[in-house]
């Protein structure tokens, strides 16, 4: 008897990581989507969109704090639904806007360039971008709106958070809405030819320089929804809270197979899984180092991803 108790508790234990660890890979596939978006078209990978994650986070706290839903007291007002939703398409609006700017300014004059120089210039880009946040934002932890009211939802045998139920929700809606954009629309016809083949795509009449904007813009935007949603479960903003995310999400990306906008989807959620199972039944002490045995494991054994393609590099 005691052992099938034991069993049961195990059981328990390991569905409500489970939970937690699809809230987690949730968040990393919406990221990821940024790197494997923008490496198809221009197997560039772009360590600056884990800094948009974090502007994404701070264009959704302003607003809040100049309504007056973040006064200096111990209970913050909750800031209506309206606000919410503006937060959102102004977070995605204006980080649209800056992973454009940024292919614009950075990268396209290195499109004929090696790939180290835009390598090079990506980490660049990330430092600077960091930097500017200290200097615009301030260097000490800001807490986050409350948008939402936090509660738990008892499924079972496991328990989650209505905040982890809505990040799950809003990421895999907005993937499946941006799989389909580019599944089913002209300008995401565009971009998976430029994807397969820039030069040809040009002759044919392709805007390659518009398409790759869009594909920076799409990416980036992600990435906002991304960091308002993990603002909202843990509602502490830095202006560095988007390094480990980065890369943890290009992780994702590798493991699902980078370029391959359902592979970032599935990479993201079993490594968030992985994550939880190794902190929630083992040691949470080695959670953050799941990340990178994976990456050495996925390259050493399938190194086009889960769901990528081996291809032969075109010179």
């Amino acid at each position: 008897m005691q052992i099938l108790l034991d069993n049961a508790d195990f059981a328990s234990r390991m569905l409500q990581q489970v939970a937690n660890g699809l809230t987690k890979g949730s968040v990393y596939a919406l990221v990821a989507v940024g790197y494997t978006m923008v490496y198809g078209v221009l197997a560039l990978i772009n360590f600056a969109h884990s800094d948009v994650y974090m502007l994404g986070a701070y264009f959704a706290y302003y607003p809040a704090r100049w309504l007056g839903y973040m006064p200096d007291t111990a209970e913050k007002p909750k800031a209506p639904f309206w606000l919410m939703g503006m937060a959102f398409l102004g977070a995605m609006a204006a980080c649209a806007f800056i992973g454009a700017l940024i292919e614009r300014l950075a990268y396209r004059p290195l499109r004929n360039a090696s790939r180290l120089a835009a390598l090079i210039t990506a980490i660049g880009v990330s430092i600077f971008l960091q930097n500017v946040g200290q200097m615009a934002f301030g260097a000490d932890p800001k807490s986050f709106p409350r948008y939402v009211d936090q509660s738990s939802v008892n499924l079972g045998v496991i328990s989650v958070g209505n905040t982890s139920i809505l990040i799950i929700v809003v990421a895999f809606l907005m993937m499946a809405a941006l799989h389909l954009f580019v599944q089913k629309t002209r300008t995401g016809a565009a971009m998976r030819a430029c994807a397969h083949d820039m030069k040809t795509a040009r002759l044919m009449g392709i805007n390659v320089d518009a398409t790759i904007s869009i594909t920076f813009a799409l990416g980036s935007a992600m990435a906002a929804v991304g960091g308002i949603l993990v603002a909202m479960d843990q509602p502490r903003l830095t202006p560095t809270m988007g390094l480990l995310m980065g890369l943890k999400a290009f992780v994702a990306a590798v493991l699902g197979g980078i370029g391959s906008i359902p592979g970032a989807a599935l990479g993201g959620i079993l490594l968030g899984v992985a994550e939880s199972l190794v902190g929630g039944l083992w040691d949470t002490t080695y959670a953050e180092a799941v990340s990178f045995v994976v990456l050495i494991v996925v390259l050493l054994v399938k190194p086009s991803g889960l769901l990528g393609r081996a291809g032969r590099e075109k010179v």
